[in-house]
């Protein structure tokens, strides 16, 4: 009884598998077809023809094209290797500059990797509902960890309040700022991310 119970075993992990390799094909045509065509010219049908695969297997991954707008946001931030993010900020305690040159870092990385994706979502952003609190949410959850690393700084370091640190946080590290400099003006990412590091320790510490 041994072999059919491990070839069954083997048969749910190859589903499994599959699923997943489904899933990552759909979201992998949904980013393409959004970014190239938009959000609004983009049909789920259009996704699963990019796909190969059916709609209803769209709908059955997704549920429709706002959950494959969620899923890729959250594949977007992971992009930007949120847990590396979290490893230096946590080796950084106690030392402002170099927490300001963590979040720096992640931002460059996110910008880099997924810019297109989340200048997209904010776009779209202005006629969908739904995705205006995508972008909403991510902005509310980077506040948050700003916050939480900004209050733990020594107050006699903190050359504003947290509300003004995280507006002028908002206001350098953008994807607007991002694609100025590299777009436009030249700029290689890395020379971003150290003038990013270099200009909140100007405006945000003593």
């Amino acid at each position: 009884m041994a072999e059919p119970k491990q070839r069954r075993a083997y048969d749910s992990l190859r589903r499994t598998a599959k699923a997943q390799e489904t899933r990552a094909d759909i979201a992998s045509a949904a980013r393409r077809l959004f970014v190239e065509k938009g959000w609004a010219a983009t049909t789920v049908r259009d996704v699963a023809r990019e796909a190969g695969v059916s709609a209803p297997t769209v709908y059955a991954a997704y549920r429709n094209k706002s959950g494959l707008a969620s899923a890729l946001i959250e594949a977007a931030v992971m992009a930007g290797d949120l847990r590396q993010e979290f490893a230096e900020l946590t080796a950084a305690q106690g030392d402002p500059e170099g927490q300001l040159a963590a979040m720096a870092a992640f931002d460059r990385r996110l910008f880099e990797r997924e810019g297109d994706l989340i200048a997209m979502v904010r776009e779209a952003g202005r006629t969908e509902p739904d995705l205006a609190d995508l972008y909403e949410q991510g902005r509310r959850r980077a506040d948050e960890l700003r916050a939480e690393v900004f209050a733990d700084w020594p107050a006699d370091r903190r050359r504003t309040d947290i509300h003004m640190a995280l507006d002028v946080y908002a206001a350098l590290c953008n994807i607007d700022v991002f694609n100025t400099l590299t777009g436009e003006r030249g700029w290689t990412a890395e020379r971003v991310e150290q003038w990013w590091s270099e200009a909140l320790v100007r405006e945000l510490l003593l």
